[in-house]
């Protein structure tokens, strides 16, 4: 019998090519035995031995007697493919993986949580020019593998400059949709906006259509920060803006439009329920998703399982415009000026009896929307009996109200810094975040970055334990979902948003991003007072066949490569 080209295909696709006796003679790279098997699937776990060569997995059986370089025994263990983080910020220029420093580009706070991609630019940020990061990513060298995107901010603010507060022109719009089509070309995966930040807040939907319609023939998908997470955007203030700002339910149906129109895969990327009048409206929110996925509309989001942002530790509760800002948004998390002093613009402002009755009702505003007055903790003030309490117990402790111990942090606190404190709110409910964490289209993302410990103590602790927490709390202690589920979404949900066909699965012909956990040590330790310290549990990770943790210790591999689409959307190589 002549064995056709078909034939052997069909055989080797029976068998496996691992099966073959040439194969069998050649040892892995790495052999992992014993471990129990979570494959990304969601499937429950199994047993089986994972055998690794030249960065790609190549068997996984019963592979006992195989001979390898190195063998680990994972009895006890859970084996998963590496994780995958749909919106960080690690690639954020010289403080990320752009950085001359190879600590940084290490990402030892990434991988330690079992991380192995990352997709940057995210928010609609990032560099103009894809082919030039890419460039130098690869150039220096990476920890974690790395997916571009390109950002509807930076692209928005190349073409219209300064005159951004106002609806693009459609020339305009043509020269941003071109921006992104070389972005795609150079190697992004889609598009990222931030529509609740500058200069993307003044962009309607029609113009993030056109745009997100220039990623659709590349099969790109489209990230979103959200317009707004509340009942109001983080830049409205009652005093300054128009009332009816955009809300989350609107912001979400924004999204599903964008979606319907252009037919894209859409995320609303860390999907969240703020302020404290605004908690259980996560139901509302998975309604409208579910009701459009039923429709067809290919949306998914991701979520962080902290009940506190980024933003929500640099809050002032005294508005920008009542100390010399320019109100467009936040005073910048912890930021300083050793010529301001903004304690007497404050009383300056409160002279005046119309202002200071606006600046109250903003801080009552900011005080709801950031979780109420109990949730909202001093970390930093020149008095050091305010340190670990509440504004709410500060105000009780005073017998004054908690908008006028707003007022006194500034009066009181340190001078050259907006709102006189450094300040965390913990402006989600747990019911929310449950809520989120059980919808099997959301994935598990950390909107954190690369941290090293001299970057100080306001670093959020979703930059070392976001994955190990949605394990360890949601799944193992709350029981919200399975370990299985938990898995599956920081591997093949990710990856199948992304449009992935080598990576977020355990398979045979798939790239070798791998970890090992032990699942009764599985935690976070990074505190809000302690943030600087690595995950626990996370055993081994590697990425490409490579160790960036090796035994619980980060080896500073960099190890990781630029993902392009040409790459990560193919099919996986036959071994």
């Amino acid at each position: 019998m002549r064995v056709t080209p078909f034939v052997l295909a069909l055989v080797l696709a029976v068998v496996g090519t691992e099966s073959l006796p040439a194969q069998e003679a050649r040892p892995f790279d790495l052999l992992i035995t014993g471990g129990r098997v979570l494959d990304g699937t969601g499937n429950p776990w199994f047993y089986a031995d994972v055998g690794i060569r030249d960065g790609k997995v190549v068997a996984i059986g019963s592979l006992s007697g195989r001979a390898a370089a190195r063998t680990i025994d994972a009895r006890g263990k859970v084996v998963a493919p590496g994780f995958i983080d749909l919106h960080s910020h690690a690639g954020d220029g010289e403080e990320g993986l752009g950085s001359p420093d190879a600590r940084r580009r290490a990402a030892l706070n990434v991988v330690t949580q079992g991380v192995t991609t990352v997709v940057v630019n995210p928010d609609g940020g990032g560099p103009l020019s894809i082919a030039e990061q890419r460039a130098q990513l690869e150039k220096q060298g990476i920890g974690p593998n790395t997916i571009l995107m390109v950002g509807h901010n930076t692209v928005r603010a190349a073409v219209l400059k300064n005159d951004y507060r106002r609806t693009a022109r459609p020339d305009e719009v043509q020269a941003m949709r071109a921006l992104v089509r070389k972005g795609m070309v150079d190697g992004a995966f889609g598009l990222s906006a931030g529509l609740e930040y500058v200069p993307g807040r003044w962009s309607e939907t029609d113009e993030v259509v056109a745009l997100v319609e220039e990623i659709v023939p590349y099969g790109g998908v489209y990230l979103e920060h959200e317009r707004s997470g509340s009942v109001a955007p983080m830049w409205w203030r009652p005093s300054q803006d128009p009332a009816g700002p955009p809300t989350l339910l609107n912001s979400i149906a924004e999204t599903i439009e964008i979606g319907e129109r252009t037919g894209a895969t859409v995320v609303a990327t860390h999907i969240k329920a703020r302020g404290a009048n605004y908690w259980g409206s996560s139901r509302a929110a998975i309604s409208l998703i579910r009701r459009a996925r039923t429709r067809g509309v290919a949306i998914y989001a991701d979520q962080y399982p902290y009940t506190t942002s980024g933003s929500d530790g640099g809050i002032t509760l005294v508005p920008s415009w009542a100390i010399g800002g320019d109100g467009e948004g936040e005073n910048a998390p912890g930021a300083r000026s050793a010529a301001a002093d903004y304690a007497a613009a404050l009383r300056r402002t409160l002279a005046d009896p119309e202002a200071a009755r606006k600046v109250r009702q903003d801080i009552a505003h900011e005080l709801e929307f950031r979780g109420g007055a109990e949730n909202i903790v001093i970390f930093e003030h020149p008095d050091a009996s305010l340190i670990g309490k509440s504004v709410a117990d500060m105000a009780a402790a005073r017998g004054i109200s908690t908008v006028e111990a707003g007022i006194a942090l500034q009066l009181e606190g340190f001078k050259g810094r907006p709102g006189g404190a450094r300040l965390r709110s913990f402006s989600f409910s747990e019911e929310d975040i449950d809520a989120f964490a059980a919808q099997p289209w959301v994935a598990t993302a950390s909107d954190g970055g690369v941290a090293l410990p001299e970057d100080g103590p306001a670093v959020h602790a979703r930059y070392y334990g976001t994955f190990p927490r949605k394990i360890r709390r949601y799944a193992l202690e709350r029981g919200v979902i399975s370990v299985e589920a938990a898995v599956r979404s920081m591997t093949s949900l990710p990856a199948q948003i992304l449009g992935l066909r080598n990576r977020g699965l355990l398979r045979e012909g798939f790239v070798a991003d791998v970890v090992v956990m032990d699942l009764e040590r599985v935690r976070d330790r990074a505190t809000f007072t302690d943030p600087h310290q690595y995950a626990e549990g996370i055993e081994y990770v590697v990425v490409g066949g490579k160790f960036v943790v090796d035994n619980g210790s980060p080896t500073g591999a960099l190890a990781g490569r630029v993902i392009t689409p040409r790459e990560g959307r193919a099919a996986p190589a036959t071994q």
